[in-house]
């Protein structure tokens, strides 16, 4: 990397951020083992730097997130809210072709955990902001920073602790940006769609627990608890939900039909999305209600038939679509099952206007003539099911332009998390651009 040092000494942001990235990776923030505090102190020492108050909030030893606030120019606007996660999901170094807490700089990208979930977007931000404040750059309203705890474990330590304990710190808020939008999926050499995300699931974590009468493993037993969880499992794994498309859905195969020039029915997408690869596995789970068995447990010596046995279920819900999906799964368990919520968070969505997306898509289309921004719904979750609560419009729009080989959704939570260097620097220029205007 060749790094080019503005007339002060000091970094261009398009070379900061590749540095404030490493630096961030190698602060090994896996959650639970471990906490968010290192994290956010280097964050808001780097936000000292540039002169930027931050404070940081602990939830519990360890589990921090820090809150900023840049001023703008027209004290009467709104705020807008920037949140990005601290924390990471954990990672094997033994699979990995790097080291993953390495933050090492190889074959043109950032390599290590967090690299697209999502320090990225949090170098990114920090890039931008310094670089104003060393240059005495305000935004035209104000901007609200918080780094977060605990995203990968639904928020409780983190985003949903400071929603629910200092609402005041995002009351003026009126719209979010956040992870999962505003990167490239390349249709040809001069088109790219760059879904933002506008929605996102709801999340049922489930626990089922089947009791049956504990007895020899020897003997004939007809109410075995392993058998009946296993047959309810089997069930639900096997269960194909019906199409439901939402709005935000509609709308993005609208757009995909007539850039892409596929014969997509939006009420039955499925045939023509078969021809898009990789990615189809992605939108089709945003057509429909889901429910994967992810554990089982049962059982504590091969000849005693346990009274007992435990599955637990991941299933995600459309907006508007709870309902439902809990009746199926009630159908699918059948008798002699209890059904223990672990986890429930919200869907979200939003529409795809007013003028915060119109900035974003001007923002894209400037540094990309070939961009084409759409609307998005996310089958995961993000912090956003906790800004939403308080009225914000949260939206997904981590701005990254990508090479069209890099399969980079099998990177979220996989082996070899890598971003490229190219893409991070197309992300700063985007950025201080939306920023700039919104």
């Amino acid at each position: 990397m060749n790094a080019s040092m503005t007339t002060s000494g000091v970094l261009d942001p398009a070379d900061e951020v590749v540095v404030l990235l490493g630096d961030l990776i190698r602060i090994n923030t896996s959650n639970p083992t471990h906490p968010e505090r290192p994290a956010a102190e280097w964050a808001a020492e780097r936000l000292a730097e540039v002169d930027i108050d931050a404070r940081i909030f602990e939830s519990e030893p360890g589990r921090a997130s820090v809150v900023a606030r840049v001023p703008g120019t027209d004290p009467t606007r709104s705020a807008l809210l920037i949140h990005g996660h601290l924390d990471v999901v954990p990672a094997d170094a033994a699979e990995w072709t790097v080291h993953p807490f390495s933050g090492e700089v190889r074959d043109g990208c950032v390599w290590g955990r967090g690299a697209i979930d999502m320090k990225n977007m949090n170098a990114m931000t920090l890039a931008v902001l310094r670089n104003w404040a060393r240059h005495d750059h305000r935004p035209p309203r104000d901007i609200v920073l918080a780094f977060v705890a605990d995203e990968e474990s639904g928020g409780a330590f983190g985003a949903h602790w400071l929603v629910d304990n200092h609402p005041e710190l995002f009351a003026d808020c009126s719209e979010a940006i956040s992870e999962v939008g505003g990167y490239s999926y390349s249709i040809g050499n001069d088109l790219r769609l760059y879904p933002i995300e506008t929605a996102e699931k709801g999340i049922n974590w489930l626990r089922l627990r089947a009791t049956g009468t504990p007895s020899h493993g020897s003997m004939l037993q007809d109410d075995n608890a392993v058998t009946r969880l296993a047959a309810a499992v089997s069930r639900i794994g096997a269960h194909e939900f019906p199409v439901v498309v939402t709005d935000t859905v509609r709308r993005f195969l609208e757009e995909l039909a007539n850039l892409t020039g596929l014969p997509i029915e939006p009420d039955n997408p499925e045939p023509s999305l078969r021809m898009l690869g990789s990615a189809a596995r992605v939108i089709g789970s945003t057509i429909r209600n889901t429910a994967n068995p992810t554990m089982l447990s049962a059982g504590y010596k091969a000849n005693v038939i346990p009274g007992t046995a435990e599955a637990t279920i991941d299933a995600r819900f459309l907006p508007g679509h709870e309902e439902e999906l809990l009746e199926t799964l009630d159908e699918l368990i059948g008798e002699g099952i209890d059904r223990e919520t672990l986890v429930r968070d919200i869907a979200v969505e939003t529409s795809f206007d007013g003028a915060v997306v119109d900035a974003m898509a001007e923002a894209l289309r400037y540094e990309d003539p070939g961009a084409r921004p759409v609307p998005y719904l996310m089958g995961g979750g993000t912090d956003a099911k906790s800004f939403s609560t308080l009225g914000i419009r949260c939206f997904g729009f981590a701005p990254l332009r990508l090479p069209p080989d890099l399969d980079f959704v099998t990177m979220w939570h996989g082996i070899d998390e890598r971003v490229p260097i190219d893409g991070l620097r197309f992300g700063v220029r985007v950025l201080d651009r939306f920023l700039s205007r919104c």
